[in-house]
């Protein structure tokens, strides 16, 4: 078995443990997995799941990240991604100070096209791109809306916030996000755009589901659902409320609650039935491809890996499907055929993940987590793992 370093999530969590001060049994009563389960993710023999991890946080009070590892610091400096972060949180500072007299800005008409346009741009996973220009575009928005308020205007404001959040969480920023997510919010109240605000609701709620608070984030999307019912029966209200649903149905999942998971499902499917394929609605990729994506994520979660792998199996994703969900598909079938020991498929999974979307597969917490489990499981290190292994900074 190929030897580990320290710096992995199981050494994190053992690290953590002992500050606190407990032995590896005291903090196995703590949580909802077996003494035996919590010593070979210390160890490194088994790579952690974003639930476990989740679980440990909660249990040692400690941020998610800290027991990730993230932000990646080391990989984001030498990917220069690092410096790209700092002028995005310096623009989320703009929000109150008013009109720029100094600013030379876009026409309105330009910059809500931006808007649209950048959040199209992190759908296709171009993140190191967005980062570098989304700064002047929210400035330019901030002073815009400022200046001369418009529905429009502040709907694009709030747009850019969102893809403040979708950035920084991507690269594991999560304070950041948090604070785009208040942008967010901010902004949508102004546009006075209940769907808007529904869309907030629902980004908050993953953010307590990483956190493994799942009471707060079932709690937020219900306050999505209410927000969105002042929509009326619109097909952008459907797709809002259908998402939600779909974002519940992981919650639940993460949750054990088995039944809500389905109930959820079964709303979302009614609905993606109801209106078809509406990803163009706030970006959310909502459809019937995107409920069966979450299907297969909830038995992931809930740990069901041989009915995930089958429905992985028969899931075909539509051709206009954004590249950063079919990233996200293919990290998840990966770690569930790593779980059931196709460890050749698992690495091929990867492999294409890291073809379509590097940056994001770069940084995604699953991916590094399944590589790493990869390399423990294999006898031999393939020369194509050892590559992903040392991509990641294993």
């Amino acid at each position: 078995m190929p030897p580990l370093d320290d710096d992995h999530t199981g050494a994190r969590i053992k690290e953590q443990r002992r500050l606190a001060r407990l032995t590896q049994r005291q903090l196995a009563v703590r949580l909802p997995y077996s003494y035996s389960y919590l010593n070979q993710v210390e160890c490194g023999a088994r790579p952690a799941t974003a639930a476990f991890v989740a679980a440990c946080a909660k249990a040692l009070n400690v941020d998610v990240t800290i027991l990730t590892g993230q932000p990646y610091l080391t990989d984001l400096q030498r990917d220069r991604l690092a410096e790209l972060v700092r002028p995005i949180r310096e623009s989320l500072d703009l929000y109150d100070l008013g009109p720029d007299a100094d600013l030379t800005v876009r026409t309105p008409e330009r910059l809500v096209a931006e808007a649209d346009r950048m959040c199209a741009e992190v759908r296709a996973a171009r993140l190191r791109n967005v980062a570098r220009e989304l700064p002047d575009l929210i400035a330019e928005l901030t002073h815009t809306a400022w200046s001369s308020p418009s529905t429009r205007l502040w709907q694009a404001l709030a747009s850019a916030y969102r893809t403040a959040h979708d950035i920084t969480v991507k690269l594991g920023y999560y304070d950041l996000s948090s604070v785009a997510l208040d942008r967010m919010a901010w902004a949508a109240e102004r546009a006075s755009d209940p769907c808007l605000g529904a869309v907030r609701q629902y980004m908050r709620a993953l953010v307590y589901f990483r956190e493994g608070e799942y009471r707060i984030g079932r709690r937020l999307v219900a306050a999505g659902h209410s927000a969105v019912g002042q929509a009326g029966e619109s097909r952008e209200a459907l797709a809002v409320t259908g998402q939600l649903h779909l974002g519940a149905s992981v919650i639940s999942a993460r949750a054990e609650d088995e039944g809500a998971v389905m109930l959820h499902i079964a709303e979302a499917r009614r609905i993606a039935t109801l209106i078809g394929d509406a990803s163009d609605v706030h970006w959310l990729s909502f459809g019937p491809a995107n409920v069966a994506l979450h299907e297969m994520s909830a038995a992931v979660e809930m740990r069901q890996y041989d009915d995930a792998l089958k429905q992985a199996k028969e899931i075909r994703l539509p051709a206009h499907m954004a590249t950063s969900r079919r990233a996200h598909f293919l990290i998840d079938r990966a770690r569930t055929e790593m779980e059931v020991g196709h460890t050749e498929s698992a690495l091929k999974s990867l492999t294409e993940a890291r073809r379509l979307a590097p940056e994001q597969t770069r940084y995604h917490p699953a991916a590094r987590e399944t590589i790493s489990g990869l390399v423990h499981l294999s006898r031999r290190t393939p020369e194509t793992l050892h590559h992903m292994a040392a991509w990641i900074g294993l």
